[in-house]
């Protein structure tokens, strides 16, 4: 797989839009179950003015610098989309300048890379077919009337940079487009191929605006001066009239509180040198320089505020990335950014708007709005497994609170910065046994993934999201068929097993982990015993003969498996009963007789023979006059 973005016209992103949403159902891989749609008709407005069907989206990151990948956002429920910054280093020369793989997300995130590895001018395209594209797919997919949804760009990183002609060319194209050869190439391939929509008129392409966006976030390198931070705010809002919001690093905290929070929630491994928070923007300046800018903001009839916030700058110490410095994001983020927020919100008295990425995530975003916080970036939890469907999670549970906007509730967000720290899913033993996800077994080379709850959570690796999915639709009968493949214990596992597959769960980045055991008890209590009244034994397949000393689960295993497979086998148990330590050790409030029973008819049905109340005093070799084979299966029992 090749690392470098390649674009794709504007004609191939809408006919494979089309195209594999009528014959698969999704587009570019994403559902269409997982469409958001905005049912409520609320609205969140943003400080530009904008009315957002939801206040959540992609960060400046890998998620919005491909076209492809803005429409997926947008159609999984991103309704505020930040660009992938731009820069006069851009193409070729940055792309030579990044060491790869520049990403680690393994729990929080590291990255060595910054801005878009397009060209100016090839970002520029892709964020203007994404614009045209999302206008009318939302239109056609039946999501919204297409103006629901808002563009921020980002550029960096010094005023010398962002005044070259390359650089204002994709601010002014991106203020208003209408001049450019691609907007309306694109407007003209719309008109002329109307026949490939059903929804979409000549009204739905001519209402679409060449005003893709008028805000911009400014994002400044580690070490940027004070006043060239302010010359550059002052420029975009004086001279290119564009609403502003500049990315703080949380350096601005100081080092001593950034390293006794991590320390404090178990980052401590986390080695940072305090060569940036002495060279990074300093509060006292920052808050100085947001009050001159509010007051020029407020003269130019714009925005001014904070996107809060920045990576965090470390040293690689465990080769993490391929470099020798890199910046954290995350979950360790968070508690960094929400008490940089706290800080300049209880400075401003909560009247500096404030836009949020930072460690953002489902579990805190609903926090975030309730306290005054939005629109809401987001970029590590995309990359956690889920990817862009996280953002279908994020926008329908905050749906209801659209409209909170405005004035920080500073009180709010003093209670949300002590329950952060507070937050047991802040601490990083929180995940310390999920460690890493990754598979040791060889990937199969075109569906390259493989479930971590099944391959190396599960001792017998179950098919568990497929008995999952199944118990989900209903379908309890196939889920037993599916079960029973791999497991000769479904009803005692259902209940008893320690269910280190959770462990594994994806979910536990998003949600919480599920009840694997629950779910396979569900489909053995519904279909167990119907699927045992259908089993038949298997043809013997050889001659050879099994004889298997003991009936504990794992003599049960090995009748049931050989048996399956045509081989006959004789089980000797000096016990009344089978499932030993299970039955006759584990108290009957924990598991019933009647539930390890139904086991035991599982295996009997299989076709193996069983003989109960057997002499333990046997003789090896005179069992294997009459079996080809022994196996001493005697369990955990001591004498």
């Amino acid at each position: 797989m090749s690392d470098i973005m390649r674009p794709i016209s504007f004609a191939n992103l809408i006919e494979w839009s089309l195209g594999e949403y009528k014959k698969q159902g999704s587009v570019f891989g994403l559902d269409q179950s997982k469409f958001y749609v905005n049912r409520s008709g609320g609205r969140f407005v943003t400080p530009f003015g904008d009315k957002i069907a939801s206040v959540v989206g992609p960060a400046a990151g890998p998620h919005s610098q491909l076209a492809q990948n803005i429409i997926v956002s947008y159609l999984a429920g991103a309704r505020f989309v930040e660009l992938k910054t731009v820069q006069k280093m851009d193409g070729e020369e940055i792309r030579q300048a990044v060491a790869k793989p520049c990403i680690n997300a393994e729990d929080e995130c590291y990255n060595c890379e910054w801005s878009t590895e397009l060209t100016v001018q090839e970002a520029l395209d892709e964020y203007i077919k994404a614009w045209i594209a999302i206008k009318v797919l939302a239109v056609e997919f039946g999501l919204s009337d297409g103006n629901d949804f808002a563009f921020i760009m980002s550029v960096g990183y010094d005023l010398d940079g962002i005044k070259l002609p390359k650089m204002d060319a994709f601010i002014e194209g991106l203020k208003d487009a209408s001049q450019l050869p691609l907007f309306s190439g694109s407007i003209q391939y719309l008109k002329d191929h109307q026949d490939l929509f059903d929804k979409v008129d000549q009204a739905v392409i001519d209402s679409i605006s060449p005003q893709v966006c008028r805000q911009v976030t400014l994002s400044t390198l580690h070490g940027c001066p004070p006043d060239e931070i302010e010359r550059i705010a002052h420029y975009l809002l004086t001279e290119k009239k564009v609403h502003t919001f500049v990315k703080c690093n949380p350096t601005m905290l100081g080092y001593a509180f950034v390293r006794q929070t991590l320390n404090q929630l178990g980052y401590d491994y986390i080695a940072f040198p305090d060569k940036h928070f002495l060279a990074d923007l300093q509060y006292g300046d920052a808050v100085g320089i947001f009050t001159r800018m509010l007051a020029v903001a407020k003269k130019e009839k714009l925005a001014f505020g904070v996107k809060l916030s920045n990576t965090c700058p470390v040293d690689v110490k465990r080769g993490e990335v391929p470099s020798e410095e890199m910046y954290m994001s995350g979950r360790a983020l968070m508690p960094l950014t929400i008490n940089l927020a706290l800080k300049l919100s209880r400075a401003f008295d909560g009247r500096l708007p404030v836009s949020f990425a930072g460690g953002a995530d489902a579990f805190n975003l609903k926090d975030l709005l309730e306290a005054g916080i939005g629109p809401v970036t987001v970029a590590t939890t995309l990359l956690k497994p889920g990817g862009y469907m996280r953002l279908t999670q994020m926008a329908r549970e905050t749906e209801s609170l659209l409209g909170k906007g405005g004035r920080i509730d500073v009180a709010k967000l003093e209670k949300l910065a002590e329950d952060t720290i507070a937050d047991p899913r802040m601490q990083k033993r929180w995940r310390e046994k999920v460690d890493s996800r990754k598979t040791r077994s060889e990937l199969p080379l075109y569906d390259c993934y493989k479930a971590p709850c099944k391959d190396g959570g599960c001792p017998i690796e179950q098919q568990i999201p497929e008995y999952n999915t199944l118990v989900a639709r209903g379908d309890y009968h196939e889920a037993m068929r599916v079960i029973a493949i791999d497991n000769p214990c479904p009803t005692i596992t259902g209940v008893l097993c320690a269910q280190p597959c959770r462990e594994k769960c994806t979910r536990l980045d998003y949600d919480t982990s599920l009840h694997m055991r629950d779910i396979k008890l569900m489909a053995a209590d519904r279909a167990q015993d119907a699927y045992i009244s259908k089993m038949t034994a298997s043809p013997l397949k050889t001659g050879k003969k099994v004889c298997v000393i003991g009936a504990g689960p794992a003599g049960q295993a090995v009748a049931y498996y050989l048996r399956r497979n045509g081989v006959e086998v004789d089980v000797f148990e000096k016990r009344a009963a089978s499932h030993g330590i299970v039955r006759y050790a584990i108290p009957s409030f924990r598991i019933s007789e009647e539930q390890i029973d139904r086991d035991y008819r599982l295996v009997e049905a299989a076709g193996g023979g069983f003989h109960f109340n057997a002499n333990p005093q046997f003789d090896p070799d005179d069992l294997k006059k009459s079996y080809d084979y022994l196996i001493l299966a005697t369990g955990a029992w001591e004498q």
